[in-house]
């Protein structure tokens, strides 16, 4: 395979901009702000828990099933471009509805429909990298797709608040800037990536023949070290979750002088700075001083910044506190992720990568299931001001804390460490 320019890279990554916009758009601030409308204030949590809850098990299913599928797919289009260009075309049906029906049913209907769809994109394109770039540059190129997604995160934590705003919570401009995102920088990888026809081999199996088997036979049976790594993801992840998906609720209730759109833009705009700076940080930290040290630290600045966040009281406080939560999530990236591309065996590195993506999607659902618990003390604890967000906070601490006990027995990967088989 040839060697690929950097402006290639970019082509084939340019669409991650618009669904990380998407994404973090709609779960950070527009459906926070429109369920306000339909719920009462003190579900809000319960319902906007439950609601994202049903579309990332859903996105769970769908986003491995599709991109195995396009493995199988063969088209004079290409594997991939199918899937992308018919799962945004689906995309842009729900996000439709979102922005001009009104009412809670349709609000439901646009969510769960936008997630099948963009998950119908979102797997095969995780397949489209490795397909168009030769394995001596994937590193520089996954480093690209990474700054893509904190690109379309910025963008969203920059525009939001001025296109949606708490006391006319009305989705139609911060929906249409979505799509207009989506259909551009969709556009730039369908027509930009250099995509081949794909005709199937003879004995190549039929595109849905054991494909439920194939794509979710993952085995425990390897070295328990990897299935360790792993759960250590899913503990981290839901500890950070859990702030991410009810920030807008914890301002609201605990920051009643500030605008909750707004400011929640700021916070998680901060957050992602700091994120991005000390992910770079221990990549580097990790060659040199070997990276589960690195991974076991990231865990206690995450506790440490949780528990901060219980006894923030003033904006600047939030402020400060969230970024202990960044420093630790941009260090636990960066090294958890290397470990499980280093640890994973090479003939087997996509079962193997997907399944620590079912741990994020897994962390994510199950991190929204924390809003019936948050509405649950809030409303029956009267005694302590919304003690709701204190045990949410406290539950963190405690699964990041987790997180870096399950990775005790876990090998150092500045070794050649591999799942044996």
């Amino acid at each position: 395979m040839r060697r690929v320019s950097g402006w290639y890279m970019f082509v084939l990554n340019a669409y991650w901009i618009g669904l990380s916009f998407m994404w973090n758009s709609l779960h950070v601030t527009i459906l926070p702000a429109v369920l306000l409308n339909y719920v009462p204030s003190t579900q809000k949590n319960t319902w906007l828990g439950l609601l994202t809850f049903f579309g990332l098990i859903l996105a769970m299913i769908i986003q491995p099933l599709s991109g195995a599928l396009s493995d199988r797919w063969a088209s004079r289009f290409g594997r991939r471009r199918p899937f992308v260009l018919f799962g945004t075309l689906g995309d842009l049906v729900f996000l439709g509805i979102l922005a001009f029906v009104g009412g809670l049913p349709w609000l439901f209907i646009g969510y769960i429909g936008l997630q099948i769809t963009s998950n119908m994109a979102h797997g095969p394109m995780q397949g489209w990298m490795p397909d168009e770039v030769p394995a001596e540059q994937l590193g520089m190129a996954s480093g690209i797709k990474t700054a893509m997604d904190m690109f379309g995160i910025i963008i969203s934590s920059l525009l939001m608040g001025f296109l949606i705003t708490s006391t006319n919570a009305n989705p139609t401009k911060s929906v249409l800037a979505i799509i207009g995102f989506l259909v551009l920088f969709g556009a730039i990888s369908l027509l930009g990536a250099h995509e081949k026809p794909y005709v199937a081999a003879q004995n190549h199996p039929q595109p849905l023949k054991g494909l439920w088997k194939e794509t979710f036979n993952f085995k425990a049976d390897g070295d328990k070290n990897y299935w360790r790594l792993i759960f250590s993801r899913f503990l981290y992840l839901v500890g950070i979750y859990g702030f991410q998906s009810f920030a807008q609720y914890f301002i609201r209730d605990k920051f009643p002088d500030q605008n909750p759109i707004a400011f929640t833009q700021i916070v998680m705009g901060t957050f992602v700075v700091v994120l991005i700076i000390f992910s770079l940080l221990a990549g580097a930290m990790g060659d040199r001083y070997g990276r589960k040290r690195i991974h076991i630290i990231s865990g206690f600045i995450g506790a440490f910044g949780a528990v901060l966040l219980i006894f923030a009281n003033t904006p600047v406080e939030l402020i400060a506190y969230g970024c202990f939560m960044g420093i630790g999530l941009g260090i636990f990236m960066s090294t958890n992720w290397a470990m499980a591309n280093q640890m994973a065996p090479a003939a087997e590195a996509g079962k193997y990568m997907g399944l620590t993506n079912l741990a994020t999607a897994g962390s994510a659902a199950v991190a929204r299931l924390e809003g019936p618990m948050i509405d649950f003390f809030n409303n029956n604890v009267h005694a302590v001001h919304f003690v709701g967000w204190t045990v949410l906070f406290a539950l963190s601490a405690v699964l990041m804390l987790a997180s870096s006990l399950a990775m005790r027995n876990v090998p150092d990967t500045k070794a050649d460490v591999k799942v044996t088989k």
